[in-house]
């Protein structure tokens, strides 16, 4: 399968295309104000190197969240636009499972922290065989609150468990690991081999199908429900 894989749902950015299981472009950078202008060039500048175009494609795959709000919209209009312009399904990727896809065939249970701003974090906790599986649901909630489940050694990796190392090691002594430097951000090529799983599994669906997954309800939310009472 030909396919693009686009996340822009933490503090950087991944893009990746593949031929037949092999990564022949990638691209990760670190997002700023200016991705909403960028992306189309950052994915056209990818597709341009791995000499293809959107019509040789047979999918894409795209982080739907959780993670930056405005984040999560830019990659998933973009994204969305770009597979209904071209006819393409598209396959929904965990940003939290992206992270633990970093750490195949880990020792320990892995535990991806996104910096959900507010005190709070984005978490999960999964199995990583070849691909990981989850073993909890995906939660936002304070980092203290998450960390009174865990019971044995755990890889933590994110953002967040860089925001919040000290903490961490104050809550769980020895049982907390740390992902190398190398595998705290999302990469491309994860989002790659995520994406070709999902569509193996026929979980590919036409775009306007496909929904951000946000757990935490916006600001502007928020405020319109609070405005109620």
């Amino acid at each position: 399968m030909r396919l693009l894989f686009v996340d822009t749902c933490g503090t950087t950015a991944a893009v990746a295309v593949a031929d037949g299981g092999r990564i022949v472009a990638e691209h990760n950078l670190i997002l700023d104000r200016r991705m909403s202008g960028r992306l189309l060039a950052v994915i056209g500048g990818v597709l341009a190197e791995a000499g293809m175009t959107m019509a040789g494609l047979d999918g894409i795959g795209v982080a739907c969240g959780p993670g930056s709000f405005t984040g999560v919209r830019i990659g998933m209009a973009t994204v969305k636009g770009m597979a209904l312009a071209a006819g393409l399904p598209l396959a929904g990727i965990s940003s939290l499972a992206l992270l633990a896809a970093n750490l195949p065939h880990a020792r320990h249970r892995v535990c991806p922290l996104m910096d959900a701003r507010k005190k709070e974090v984005y978490a999960a906790l999964f199995r990583c065989e070849a691909l990981p599986v989850a073993i909890s649901p995906e939660t936002v909630l304070p980092p203290e609150r998450f960390l009174d489940c865990i019971v044995e050694p755990t890889i933590f990796t994110g953002d967040g468990a860089m925001a919040y190392r000290e903490l961490i090691i104050g809550r769980c002594g020895d049982l907390a690991l740390f992902a190398p430097c190398s595998a705290i951000y999302p990469r491309g090529a994860c989002g790659i081999a995520l994406t070709q799983e999902a569509f193996l599994k026929g979980a590919g669906v036409a775009p306007e199908r496909l929904d951000p997954v946000y757990i935490r309800a916006s600001e502007a939310e928020t405020q319109r429900r609070g405005s109620r009472f």
